[in-house]
């Protein structure tokens, strides 16, 4: 039976993020609001956790996750050959809505899906998520949703769709929108906008003037 935590009440937020701290540790997976939807969340590091992920959303390993990270310090750990610019978008934009596509550690024991080698990785610009993801570490997220269905803004949304395949829900009141992340891959020499979201070629090209666009 899931459970579900108002994170708007103090005392409903400290137990809901000790719970879905506890359940990520467990292998389980928990929904959590963030700054674009609501996401579903597993441990990065536990393939049988983000086995079930994809699995609930119904998506294939063709569409691996991303992940969400609470520090832009985690990053030393995880990706490889991050270039200078690559380091200049993190500081002007997270936390917030880009996602950086870039080429993992080749030591890390993780299976996220058919990454071919890569990571997308994003620290969301909001509270409950940094606090979960503080506690947890790299959490595997996705939206919150059946794949094909439209991405919840709300809590309820999200429960309608995924029910009892979750163990807790953090319960945040309705997210700021859903234009989703930008993408910007970072594995070459030069910065290329994969998916144009929340910020536009305009917007990075004022930290990145060499920024390309993917066609």
């Amino acid at each position: 039976m899931a459970r579900r935590y108002d994170t708007n009440d103090a005392t409903d937020r400290t137990t809901g993020l000790r719970e879905a701290a506890s359940a990520v540790h467990r292998g389980e997976l928990v929904v959590l609001p963030t700054d674009t939807v609501y996401g579903v969340g597993a441990d990065a590091f536990s393939a049988e956790a983000v086995g079930e992920l994809l699995a609930a959303k119904g998506r294939g390993r063709n569409m691996p996750s991303p992940v969400l990270i609470g520090s832009p310090n985690t990053l030393h750990g995880l990706v490889t050959d991050f270039s200078e610019m690559a380091w200049e978008l993190v500081d002007a934009f997270w936390p917030g809505a880009l996602t950086l596509v870039a080429k993992h550690q080749p030591s890390l024991t993780w299976d996220l899906g058919e990454t071919r080698g890569t990571v997308a990785v994003r620290m969301p610009l909001h509270p409950v998520a940094i606090e979960l993801l503080t506690e947890t570490g790299p959490m595997a997220v996705t939206s919150a949703n059946l794949t094909g269905h439209p991405a919840p803004e709300t809590c309820d949304a999200a429960q309608d769709m995924l029910g009892d395949s979750i163990s807790v829900y953090l319960d945040g009141g309705p997210t700021p929108g859903n234009v989703p992340s930008s993408i910007v891959d970072v594995t070459g020499k030069v910065p290329v906008l994969l998916r144009a979201g929340a910020l536009d070629a305009d917007e990075l090209r004022k930290v990145v003037p060499d920024l390309e666009v993917a066609n």
